[in-house]
């Protein structure tokens, strides 16, 4: 029985790739990896009758479990308030930016604000592990010095592992990748659980890309086995599940159900959650075709019933509901730009705490403040509005599929914004980049998705611009050449991957095969190079 790594030397990799890490992982595989494949299969055969259908809905088999009378498990004490929750890659230098932020919760990000290089991945854990001893440092050759504060509360790391579809092919077991999911978890969770409660916290997790309570319960069992080889207390894990795919958003309660001595909340991931519903209805005609990106907010009446179903659930099980992203960055050079930015910022996060959201996300430490005064204004003393039940909310199938009153236009700058951001991230995500600041907004992998999979629905639907002019992918590629060629004139990209970016945009946005993950067809590339 062989374990194989074929991933380069990291630095503190010997650290983290102890025999005993690698063979705990290996274990986790042997006794998970079959299952793990079945669920994909059951994925796509889910797909495959909403293709045939256009419909999804509640499923009947688990009504009792949405009529029964439950709750989860009651949250540590350093999860009970969470209003203000940083995300963002497990590079060093973001390590100790986002403990030292003031937000409550670092969402330490090892999936779309990562990419699965092998650098990053142990990288990402030689960081953490660091982080939960407090002796992550780092100087930097222009002679700035980063370092932990000791006189303030430092965010609650909650680490957020790849999706259950991904496998990682520089760690194989028994001759086959390991489920990248498998690593990052069984790697943090090996080496930092035991030292995480010692400190008075505990190993917590965010856990991305589910689509049934089936791939909750797997989950669950992971947790539970995992516990039980170290001897973790059953119940220390805590996960908080981002509802970011249109068929979770239907299983709500039963994935809390299944996680119930494990869960800690619900997160409304709205960009995947867009894209997850481009996917899933990429053929199912006119009425599920969106407009411009930029037109689709979370006032939206299909986005406002997600975003209140998912409070309503939560709070009826005793579960935190974790609000979307504010991805602006801030440029401290422009203050017209962040003036409009940051109003935008408060309207959002005003929505979400007056909806009862117990915090919300923000990618940037210069957002910590505004997101904390008006979740603040909103708590007052309290940790969080679990006691807020949502008696007064009652979302239909049709609520949740209602894309059609969008209001917005498909027009051709929302076609060149598009093109524009799904060639700049997949040529940095190419380098080892996983969360890319485009225009003042951080782009990572799940809104990259939704730029490539709204040019492959506009075009296999034959969808019009604002004009007249029917999208085509002859029209797509002249934007991508005029896009690329502005790209290239405006910068220095020397030893740049636009040339394999180009390739795997077409790839992923005009191919008549629609690709699950843009990221599947880019790790080809990556570990092929």
């Amino acid at each position: 029985m062989a374990i194989t790594l074929t991933g380069e030397r990291v630095d503190g990799g010997e650290r983290i790739l102890t025999p005993e890490a690698l063979d705990f992982v290996a274990d986790l595989q042997r006794e998970f990896g079959a299952r793990r494949d079945e669920l994909i299969l059951a994925r796509r055969r889910r797909r495959d009758e909403v293709a045939r259908t256009g419909r999804l809905d509640f499923l009947p088999e688990t009504a009792a479990v949405r009529d029964g009378d439950w709750t989860v498990a009651a949250a540590p004490a350093d999860l009970r308030d969470r209003r203000v929750e940083i995300t963002g890659p497990t590079d060093r230098k973001m390590t100790i930016n986002a403990l030292n932020s003031g937000a409550r919760v670092w969402l330490a990000d090892m999936e779309d604000a990562s990419t699965p290089h092998w650098p990053n991945v142990v990288g990402g854990q030689v960081n953490l592990y660091d982080a939960v001893r407090r002796t992550v440092s780092l100087d930097t050759p222009d002679g700035k010095s980063y370092r932990l504060r000791e006189d303030e509360r430092l965010a609650t790391i909650v680490m957020r592992p790849r999706g259950w579809h991904f496998d990682d092919r520089h760690l194989l077991v028994d001759g086959k990748p390991v489920v990248g999911a498998l690593i990052d978890f069984g790697l943090y969770f090996f080496h930092n659980a035991q030292a995480l409660i010692d400190a008075g916290s505990g190993p917590y997790f965010y856990l991305p890309k589910t689509e049934s309570h089936l791939e909750a319960r797997l989950w669950n069992d992971v947790f539970t086995s995992a516990s039980q080889r170290l001897g973790i207390p059953h119940g220390t894990v805590r996960a908080t599940v981002l509802i970011e795919t249109i068929p979770a958003a239907f299983e709500m309660e039963e994935i809390l159900y299944e996680l119930r001595d494990h869960a800690s909340g619900l997160n409304a991931g709205r960009w995947d959650y867009l894209f997850s519903l481009i996917k899933y209805f990429r053929d199912s005609g006119p009425e599920f075709v969106l407009p411009d990106r930029s037109d689709v907010t979370m006032t939206a009446p299909f986005m406002r019933a997600y975003a209140q179903l998912l409070v309503k659930t939560c709070h009826k099980r005793g579960a935190f509901a974790i609000g979307g992203m504010a991805a602006f960055i801030p440029n401290r050079r422009d203050e017209a730009v962040n003036a409009k930015a940051f109003a935008k910022v408060r309207e959002d996060k005003q929505r979400e705490a007056a909806d009862g959201f117990d915090g919300s996300w923000v990618a940037h430490p210069d957002l910590v403040p505004v997101c904390r005064e008006i979740f603040d204004a909103v708590l007052g003393d309290r940790p969080n509005q679990l006691d807020r039940q949502r008696d007064d909310v009652d979302v239909t199938p049709g609520d949740l599929l209602d894309l059609a009153s969008t209001p917005g236009a498909i027009t051709r700058q929302g076609l060149r914004n598009n093109v524009e951001v799904a060639l700049l991230y997949l040529e940095a995500w190419l380098r080892g980049l996983g969360a890319v600041g485009i225009h003042n907004l951080m782009e990572d992998a799940a809104t990259a998705e939704i730029s490539r999979s709204q040019i492959w629905q506009w075009v296999h639907n034959g969808s019009k611009l604002d004009d007249g002019t029917t999208v085509t992918a002859d029209l797509v590629r002249s934007v991508l050449d005029e896009e690329l060629a502005r790209i290239l004139a405006e910068q220095d990209f020397a030893g740049s991957r636009f040339e394999d970016a180009r390739r795997i945009f077409e790839e992923v946005a005009l191919a008549d095969d629609f690709a699950d993950f843009l990221t599947l067809p880019a790790y080809e590339a990556v570990v092929g190079s």
